[in-house]
């Protein structure tokens, strides 16, 4: 067997070094920590590296994007949605959602008073709304003239409903309906009645929820509440 040069050793050498080199790099890129993690590797480790990569660092990450978004009016709105790209956008919770959003508005509005914020109260009423939209039950009876709609509950359902069903009639009235509430044991019975405002098939069409949601103050009034500046 013929002597090679000590050159051509050398260089053999050096391409076997990188081939380990790259194999190793290999072991430890993606499908070599999943086999790692398979094998009951550390989770929190693979969770910190994801977190550190290109696609979590973008504007200085994940979480500054979204408050730049939340703090920066449309564009930057936008361009959150953009840096968040194939994430889920839903909070998970309706309830969560309405409250995330407010205090969103209140941190991006300097006139923002805090020393009279209060989100409980907020929290409190998306309860009573939970509960009234859910859980009470609605015995509807149609009137020559309108419609009786008995609204009942249990424990928190029943308070819920007096609290809610009782304020939204003095909107309906500002809107030009017709409509009382009589107090009952676990409930209310509120009584709307057709007008040119609202005639009799579309009180049948909408029920207790589509009265309910007549309107559209919500919105505001969460804001206003969260504020202190208003209680239902």
């Amino acid at each position: 067997m013929s002597k090679l040069p000590w050159k051509t050793l050398l260089a053999g050498a050096a391409i076997l070094a990188v081939t380990v080199f790259a194999y190793a790099q290999f072991s430890n890129g993606p499908m070599g920590r999943h086999g790692q993690m398979s094998q009951g590797g550390n989770m929190r480790q693979m969770h910190e590296q994801m977190m550190q990569g290109p696609g979590m660092q973008g504007s200085g990450g994940m979480h500054q994007g979204m408050n730049n978004g939340m703090q920066g009016g449309t564009g930057q709105h936008g361009e959150m949605h953009g840096q968040r790209s194939g994430l889920p956008a839903m909070p998970g919770q309706d309830a969560s959602g309405t409250i995330q959003e407010v205090v969103a508005m209140l941190e991006a509005d300097p006139a923002t008073d805090w020393s009279k914020v209060n989100i409980a109260p907020l929290r409190e009423h998306l309860i009573d709304m939970n509960e009234v939209t859910l859980r009470a039950a609605a015995s509807e009876r149609m009137l020559d003239n309108g419609i009786e709609i008995a609204v009942t509950g249990e424990g928190r359902t029943a308070a819920a409903i007096k609290r809610m069903v009782t304020a939204h009639v003095q909107v309906l009235a500002s809107m030009g309906w017709n409509a009382k509430t009589e107090e009952l044991t676990n409930g209310v019975k509120l009584t709307v009645t057709a007008s040119d405002a609202v005639p009799l098939a579309k009180l049948k069409a909408l029920g207790f929820m589509g009265i309910m949601v007549q309107g559209g103050h919500h919105q505001p009034h969460h804001l206003l509440m969260a504020k202190g500046e208003f209680m239902h």
